[in-house]
C-alpha cells in the first residue's frame, strides 16, 4: 500500500551534514527556520513565539532498508530493531522534533532545538497540547 505525501516547507538550517548534527534536539542543535510554503501562509498564521511545536520532516537522507540499529551507533551496545529506536534510518524515515517557536516573520519560523539537516522537508507542524488544550 502506498500513497502520496507533499511537503509544506522545509528546514533553513546550518547543519548540513548528518556526521555534525546532534543526534536529538536536546543535544546542542542550533536555532533554524523552518520555512513553510506561501500556500500554507493561512495554517501557519496564529502560530505564536514562545508555542511549542512537533515538527513532522521527511528525512530524506536516511537509509530506508535498515531495519536493526546498535542504538545511538554505539556497537557495545545490542542491536534493536529500528522501531525501538530513534534511529533515522528506517522503512519511512519521519523525523519528530519539538521544538520552540523563537521568532516568527510571515510564512517563516525560526525555531530552538531543531537537529533536522538543511533542506529537510517539512510534513507537518502540530501544535504541543496541554492538558486542558485540546484545540
Amino acid at each position: 500500500m502506498g500513497f502520496e505525501v507533499s511537503a509544506v516547507g522545509r528546514v533553513e538550517s546550518p547543519l548540513v551534514e548528518r556526521a555534525s548534527a546532534p543526534r536529538q534536539g536536546d543535544e546542542g542543535a542550533p536555532a533554524a527556520w523552518v520555512v513553510v510554503a506561501n500556500e500554507y501562509a493561512d495554517a501557519v498564521a496564529d502560530v505564536a513565539v514562545g508555542e511549542a511545536l512537533l515538527l513532522l520532516t521527511w528525512l530524506d537522507r536516511a537509509a530506508r532498508d535498515v531495519l536493526v540499529v546498535h542504538p545511538r551507533g554505539d556497537v557495545t551496545r545490542a542491536p534493536l530493531g529500528v522501531f525501538s529506536t530513534r534511529s533515522p534510518d528506517r522503512p519511512n524515515p519521519i523525523g519528530l522534533h519539538r521544538v520552540t517557536v523563537l521568532e516568527v516573520d510571515g510564512t517563516r519560523l525560526l525555531v530552538s532545538d531543531l537537529e533536522a539537516l538543511d533542506g529537510t522537508p517539512v510534513l507537518d507542524i502540530k501544535p504541543v497540547l496541554g492538558a486542558l488544550d485540546e484545540r
